[in-house]
């Protein structure tokens, strides 16, 4: 769900795609790249799961935190998936009136919220072979075989059509893919 807001300058990019995709991967090349940049702003959600777990560097929150937030109007997006809670938080559309680039992880379910929310939106759609995917979800050992199966099936949902959307391969080698990543953030931020 988004929280109406005032339009902006900058551009949101919401990197979305099905679970071992390398979202994450790709980000940290990307942040890497950008590090020190001051109108380039990768945005730590809020996620209702402790510090320590495995995935993304996130600020964890309760979930009576989370609907106190969702409550003061603390998230610019939110929804929930798989039992957890997940918010952007609101203080990005400064970032975004300063006309930074904002890069955040995002759903794809979401994606109606992230449209509201933001007039300068970018949806950067991570791929991978379905047998890419199976390997990197076994591996982590955190799903059954039914549970990746059904991963997979979601992993060809389609977007929304009305959605400026850019996709990136990273069924291989992650500079590569990376390297599309930061192309692609360049080529935003030199139209700011």
């Amino acid at each position: 769900m988004a929280l109406e807001r005032d339009a902006s300058r900058g551009t949101v990019i919401a990197v979305v795609g099905p679970s071992g995709v390398g979202k994450d991967s790709l980000m940290d090349f990307a942040r890497r790249h950008f590090s020190g940049t001051e109108d380039i702003l990768f945005v730590r959600r809020m996620i209702t799961r402790p510090k320590d777990s495995i995935g993304e560097d996130h600020e964890p929150v309760t979930a009576e935190t989370f609907e106190a937030l969702v409550r003061s109007r603390a998230f610019a997006v939110y929804w929930k998936a798989h039992g957890l809670g997940y918010g952007i938080p609101a203080d990005v559309h400064d970032d975004l009136a300063a006309g930074r680039v904002v890069i955040v992880n995002g759903s794809r379910s979401a994606l109606e919220g992230f449209r509201a929310a933001f007039p300068q939106l970018l949806v950067v759609n991570v791929t991978a072979r379905p047998d890419v995917l199976a390997k990197r979800l076994a591996a982590r050992g955190r799903e059954t075989a039914a549970d990746i199966e059904a991963r997979l099936a979601r992993a060809t949902d389609p977007l929304p059509e009305d959605v400026k959307v850019v996709t990136i391969d990273n069924s291989g080698d992650l500079a590569v893919a990376g390297r599309r990543l930061v192309d692609l953030i360049e080529g935003l931020r030199s139209e700011v």
